[in-house]
């Protein structure tokens, strides 16, 4: 008889183990699909968002080189103008680039992956 029982219990605990790991299992997948959507959709704003600044850029570097244009009265000088400055931020920007990138990408993608 005592076999009987522990046979039983040992069926049960089985059962119960099984639930468990079915419960960790959909969890886990839940999680990753939580994380993978943020994920997804903070790098396509991000890609959206660059994209128009991009377009924004583009278009004031060509009336502000048009405006230097008409000041210096050559257009070669003008549009060298904006190249230069262009040099120099790219310039800062190399200079600063990891405390930018690094610091802000760190934070947001530690955000969605470790903040529930």
């Amino acid at each position: 008889m005592p076999f009987e029982h522990l046979k039983e219990n040992a069926e049960e605990i089985q059962d119960n183990l099984k639930n468990v790991m079915d419960s960790n299992i959909a969890y886990y997948k839940l999680w990753l699909f939580k994380v993978l959507t943020k994920s997804t959709t903070l790098v396509l704003k991000v890609v959206l968002l660059l994209l128009l600044f991009v377009l924004f850029l583009f278009f004031s570097s060509i009336a502000l080189a048009f405006y230097l244009s008409e000041i210096l009265n050559s257009n070669v000088l003008g549009f060298l103008s904006v190249g230069g400055i262009y040099i120099i931020l790219l310039l800062i920007v190399y200079f600063i680039k990891d405390n930018i990138v690094e610091g802000s990408i760190l934070e947001k993608f530690s955000n969605v992956f470790f903040n529930e």
